[in-house]
Formats: structure tokens, C-alpha cells, sequence
């Protein structure tokens, strides 16, 4: 652990705080803080080519007197730049020191966004330089962090550059050996370069390090279950009943064979002689929810106590209502479900407590809490975890620990490669959904820029007049200034603005507190909102029959798997849905990529098809599996990395199960730290983690 960041030249009380925001507290977790993205600074363009709502350099010469005033609370000081193809009116705003700088006739390059005021091209706030220092910029790579309010990108790249100078160099932990025949860099090097590259080829070489080094991390935590796992004792025998063909039977709709199929090897893993561990992958809607209520059922009819954990309260509580009415439906009376989550009242958690300690309650829902309380279970037979990757390896084992080792089943929607799931899910037998329900109708997709959103914002209304609600899809919180695209904050005022006020418009964001952000998805799963304006928080966590229309703004900025995965939050009722992939400039290979999202619903094909269409540059910025616990590492993008890392942990452990040969201690107490720090942090985060 590295020292308070209060400690660090230039960062007061009200810095503290932003970082803090953000998650950072200390001088670790400011070089672990990787670049979001990098900003590579071009040749200057001339003023007759610049574009709306595209960011810019020229190279100019002031050629008016500098005029200040005020707009609002906000001083303004403007200035006319010109070239020889153009004139250009430039703002900027609370800067009233650069009047001395911009003197009549001075040459500087300006960088910034183009605007369009009044029917004329301008630019607002630009980053000014003088000729010299933007070339000694030209084509270098500048780190752009994720960042909050009040925190200004150029602060955290001064912090970091202080603590690089300033910190003792790190132990390496990998063997030279491995080090070398894996061709990975020096730790130190890497995590220098990731922050400060001179290149591309210097960027790529620094990152191969540290991804290789978060696979291999959670693979060794892994496998490290499975060693545990397979050791243990099966300590609930279970025997088929015949209830749960009854209860199949008499469902209101008929299993997809993907589903039958899946059914018998959790069925037959329950009733077998080993523990069961298996992954059951399928695409969101393909009804994997329904199979885990079966495993729960045959649970408790065999006398064991049952748990379902899921990342969300919203998701919990939907979950225990339908578990509720389906064994009302079919008179099971031996079952008797709770729901247990963070905002329980204290006397609740007792009584709830109270029940599952002395094996009165024997289905067990909920959230983190299910770990985070003081819950002791009596006789628990079944661990259900709903999206796992969201909780990461400790807090799984941590549930899997109170008493004797349970059956575990681990459900997700998350399109993986079932070479890559292997390696990640090494502890784990795999089952695969591939059906959708035949009452399913296709969600209709399109492909538009974004003159097509007046058009847009017009349907989203005609949808919600019909009775149904609608998300919109922005990539951040709230206004960043070195990354151009759609913030949660902004849209939100400007669709309301837009829309008739009896159209209730909400937001939602990781940034909310957990209260704040239950209570939307709830009052949005009500039907008391219509329109949605989120981040990828609605990725999971709610399920809404009446919603509609989804519409992604600046799509191009996520992975096509994600936008798959966001795409299965609509279409989940009777009616027709539809999804508006909008995207921001006129790249060609970006609108054939997105292309991709009109040709399948199949989310293994999506994401293998994205990948073709990838080069090393577009490593940055976008990510396929924004969801899975890892700070740099993509599933998708890394996909040969991984595989490398699954090759490493193998060798390693083969040779040194328990790691304590000498070459290993090292490494040891790396993952040690690893598996701590990833039960620590799942422990605080009682919601899904947003990445901005």
C-alpha cells in the first residue's frame, strides 16, 4: 500500500476528495489508475477544413484585439485567429490571464473542439500552444484518465509523473524464466510506459505485461478454487425428485431444448457423487433464471438450504417475486424463500438471519449481502451466483465457505468463446444455451449518425404514447474535456427539454449511491418512468417487459459484445422492440463494424466478428467485456494473451502446486495480495462497477 495522496506536491483537501471520487486513495492506486485512452496530437489542419463537433489543431496568428465580458457567472475572453485559407472566432472561458499572452499578430496552434454558434464555426476553450512546444507534442501519445468534475486531466498526469519519480522500484514477481519465454517486459518498465509511451510499439509491449499479468493472477485464484473444490467432500448428497417435472410441466410456456438439455447436466450433477461446479453460459432472455429455481427446488426438496446471489437489489427483488408466484403457482409448501439485501432494515436483517440460521428459510436471494451480513447458514446445499465475474474469485469463495463446500452454479450472459471460458472459468464444467424462446420476437436494429436523432427522440416518444418505455445509452457520467461523447448528466436535461413534461425522464449511473440507483430501476421497473437515460449500469440488474426502444449514443465507443449484452435489456415482452445503434462521425469502418449488431443476435458470432475487424491501435478506448474485473484486460481483445497466460499458470503449478518453491515466493504473495484486495473491494462496491 503506498502513501495518502493528501501527502503528494499540489493535491490539497478538495484534490483529495476528487481523487478519492474516483476511487484513489493512495500513491497505488494512482499508477494503477491506467489511461482510459491516448490522445495522439496531429498535424495542425487548416481553418477552411475544420468540422463541426470535431476536435482540432490549428495553426493560427491572433489578428484582433482581445475583447472580455461575461456570460452568466462565467468571464469570457475571445479572440479572432486567422491562416490563409480562414478566419476562426475563438472563446474561452474564466481564462482572463491569457490577455497578456494573445497579443495581436502572435503565432499559436490551438487545439479544441469545433462549434457552431449562431450559424458560424468557432471554437470554444481550446488548449493553446506555441509552435515549438505543440511540435515537440506532434504524434506522441498522451494518457487520458478517467476523470470527475473539478478534475482536470493535466492534474493527474502531473501526479503521476511525481509519483514515478519519487517511488522505490517495484519487486518483480514473475520468474526470469517465464519472463522470457513469454517475451514480457520488466514490471517497472511496464508500469511506467502504460502512463508515459513514446510510441505505439513501447505502448503495446507495456500493456502485453500488465494484461498477462491480471489473467494470470485470476487464473492461479482460480484454479485455486478448483484444488479446494475437488478436494472437498460431498457433504449433500442429493436424489432425483419428481416435482421438478412436475413443475416444468406445468410452466405457462414449453423448455427450448437447449434448456431441456441444460437441465439434465445440472440435474445430473446435483444427484451425482462429486460437487458440482459448472458454468451455464447463454445469451440474456435465453432462461437460464428458470433452471436455477429448478436446481433451487431439488434443493430443498432433498432438505438443503439453497442460495441465489445477483448483482443487483433490483434484480434480487424481481427474482424473489417470480420465485414467489411460480411456487404459489405449483403449491410447493416445502419452500420457503427470503430476500435478503443491503437496504433491509436492521430489525429485517435479524428476522431474516434468524430464519436462515435455524434452516426455517431454505431459498436464500439476494445481493452481496448474502456474504457481507452475518448470515449462518444451517445447511447450505447450493450456491447460484448470477453474473459471477461481477463479484471476482474471494467473494465467490467467500460464499461457497460457510460450512461445509456447496454444489456451485454460476450463470452468465457474457458471450465467451468457449476455448476462452475454459481458461477463465478453469474450476468450472460449461453448459451452453443456445436457444431463444420461440415466442421471442427479433429486435429490429439500425445503424444511424446522428442527424438521424431529432427523427429518433420522435419515435422514442411515439413508443412511450403507445404505453411502453424506452433507455437511452450514454458512454459517461458527465462531461469530460479531453473525450468527446455523450454524458448521462447533459442528455438528460437536454431530452427533457425536448420531450412533452408528462413524459417522466429519469437518469442512472454507477456514480449514484446504491439507494439512489435501486430506487430508479425500481420506480422504472413500475412503469413509473418511461424514459431511461443510463450509463451500462442497466447492462444487468432489471428486467422490463414494457421496455421497448433502447437507444445507444456513440456506440462506436463500446465493444459489440457489450452492445449485445445491452441490446438483450429490450424485446423481453410481446411486443416489437427495436434498437438505435447511433454513432458520431462519418468513418466508414465504423459503420460496417456496427453492421455487424443488424446481421446477429448471436453474441459469440458478434464478438468474433468484432475482433477481425481490429487492429492493435483499437485496444484504447474501447472495451468488449467493460464488466469483467479487470483493470486493462479485455477477454475479447486479449483473447491470444489469455490463452498465453492459461498456458503460463499451468506450467507454474504443474511444477509447484502450492507456489513455494524459492522462484515462486514472489508471486505468492502477489496473488496472495491479489485475492485479498479482490474481496476487499467487491466487499465496498454494492452496486455494478461503471468504468468512465
Amino acid at each position: 500500500m503506498g502513501k495518502s495522496v493528501r501527502e503528494l506536491k499540489g493535491v490539497g483537501e478538495k484534490t483529495e476528495k476528487l481523487l478519492n471520487k474516483i476511487g484513489i486513495v493512495d500513491t497505488e492506486d494512482l499508477l494503477r489508475n491506467y489511461p482510459r485512452a491516448y490522445d495522439t496530437f496531429e498535424e495542425p489542419t487548416r481553418i477552411c477544413s475544420v468540422k463541426e463537433g470535431t476536435l482540432v489543431s490549428v495553426r493560427v496568428n491572433v489578428v484582433s484585439r482581445v475583447y472580455t465580458g461575461q456570460a452568466g457567472r462565467r468571464a469570457l475572453t475571445s479572440v479572432t485567429v486567422a491562416d490563409e485559407t480562414g478566419r476562426l472566432p475563438v472563446t474561452w472561458y474564466n481564462a482572463s490571464y491569457l490577455r497578456g499572452t494573445l497579443k495581436k499578430g502572435s503565432a499559436f496552434v490551438l487545439r479544441g473542439k469545433v462549434s457552431r454558434k449562431k450559424g458560424n464555426l468557432m471554437m470554444e476553450h481550446p488548449d493553446l500552444y506555441t509552435p515549438q512546444a505543440y511540435q515537440e507534442l506532434l504524434h506522441s501519445l498522451q494518457p487520458v484518465y478517467a476523470l470527475t468534475a473539478g478534475l482536470s486531466n493535466t492534474t493527474m498526469m502531473k501526479l503521476v509523473r511525481q509519483v514515478l519519480g519519487e517511488a522505490e522500484m517495484k519487486t518483480e514477481f514473475l520468474p526470469e524464466d517465464v519472463r522470457a519465454r513469454f517475451h514480457l517486459c520488466d514490471f517497472n518498465y511496464a508500469l511506467e510506459t502504460i502512463h508515459f509511451p513514446k510510441n505505439m510499439t513501447e505502448l503495446l509491449t507495456a500493456r502485453k505485461r500488465l494484461v498477462f499479468d491480471e489473467f494470470l493472477l485470476f487464473i492461479l485464484a482460480v484454479r485455486s478454487l478448483k484444488t479446494q473444490t475437488e478436494a472437498a467432500q460431498n457433504c449433500f448428497p442429493m436424489r432425483p425428485v419428481w416435482t421438478t417435472e412436475t413443475v416444468i410441466e406445468n410452466l405457462p410456456y414449453t423448455l427450448t431444448s437447449a434448456q431441456r438439455n441444460v437441465w439434465n447436466e445440472i440435474e445430473r450433477d446435483l444427484t451425482g457423487h462429486r460437487l458440482m461446479s459448472r458454468l451455464v453460459q447463454g445469451d440474456v432472455g435465453s432462461g437460464k433464471t428458470i433452471l436455477a429455481f429448478l436446481a433451487m427446488i431439488l434443493t430443498a426438496e432433498n432438505g438443503y438450504q439453497a442460495a441465489l446471489m445477483v448483482p443487483t437489489e433490483v434484480l434480487a427483488a424481481q427474482h424473489f417475486q417470480a420465485l414467489t408466484r411460480l411456487l404459489e403457482d405449483q403449491s410447493l409448501s416445502f419452500c420457503h424463500p427470503v430476500l435478503l439485501t443491503g437496504s433491509c432494515t436492521a430489525r429485517e436483517k435479524r428476522e431474516i438471519r434468524g430464519t436462515i440460521s435455524s434452516g426455517e428459510a431454505n431459498l436464500i436471494l439476494g445481493t452481496h449481502a448474502l456474504i457481507q451480513e452475518k448470515v449462518e447458514y444451517r445447511n447450505l446445499g447450493l450456491v447460484i451466483t448470477d453474473e459471477q465475474h461481477r463479484f471476482g474469485v474471494r467473494q465467490r469463495e467467500a460464499l461457497t465457505t460457510r460450512g461445509n463446500p456447496p454444489h456451485v452454479l454460476v450463470m452468465s450472459a457474457t458471450p465467451i468463446p468457449r476455448t476462452l471460458a475454459i481458461i477463465l472459468y478453469g474450476d468450472l464444467d460449461i453448459s451452453v444455451i443456445d436457444q431463444l424462446p420461440a415466442t421471442r420476437l427479433p429486435v429490429k436494429n439500425c445503424v444511424v449518425g446522428t442527424s438521424y436523432r431529432p427523427k429518433a427522440w420522435e419515435f422514442l416518444e411515439r413508443q412511450i404514447r403507445e404505453g411502453h418505455q424506452a433507455y437511452v445509452i450514454c458512454p459517461m457520467v458527465e462531461e469530460s474535456e479531453v473525450m468527446e461523447a455523450e454524458n448521462v448528466q447533459d442528455y438528460t436535461e437536454k431530452i427533457r427539454e425536448s420531450m412533452p413534461p408528462d413524459i417522466v425522464t429519469a437518469s442512472l449511473h454507477g456514480k449514484m449511491k446504491a439507494g439512489e440507483k435501486n430506487y430508479i430501476m425500481e420506480e422504472f421497473a413500475a412503469g413509473r418512468i418511461q424514459l431511461l437515460v443510463s450509463t451500462t449500469v442497466v447492462e444487468v440488474g432489471v428486467n422490463v417487459p414494457n421496455a421497448t426502444v433502447m437507444m445507444v449514443e456513440n456506440s462506436e465507443r463500446f465493444g459489440l459484445a457489450q452492445l449485445h449484452q445491452l441490446r438483450g435489456r429490450v424485446g423481453r415482452g410481446e411486443w416489437q422492440s427495436y434498437c438505435i445503434f447511433m454513432y458520431a462521425g462519418e468513418d466508414e469502418e465504423t459503420k460496417k463494424r456496427l453492421e455487424i449488431l443488424n446481421r446477429s443476435n448471436d453474441g459469440f458470432y458478434i464478438a468474433g466478428e468484432d475482433l477481425k475487424l481490429r487492429g492493435p491501435g483499437d485496444f484504447f478506448g474501447i472495451r468488449q467485456s467493460g464488466d469483467m474485473r479487470f483493470r486493462l484486460a479485455d477477454i475479447y481483445n486479449d483473447a491470444e494473451v489469455l490463452k498465453t497466460a492459461g498456458r503460463a499458470a499451468g506450467e507454474i503449478l504443474a511444477l509447484d502446486q502450492d507456489l513455494s518453491l524459492p522462484q515462486h515466493q514472489i508471486l505468492r504473495q502477489q496473488l496472495a495480495s491479489y485475492m485479498r484486495e479482490d474481496l476487499e473491494n467487491n466487499s465496498c462496491n454494492s452496486g455494478t462497477k461503471v468504468v468512465v
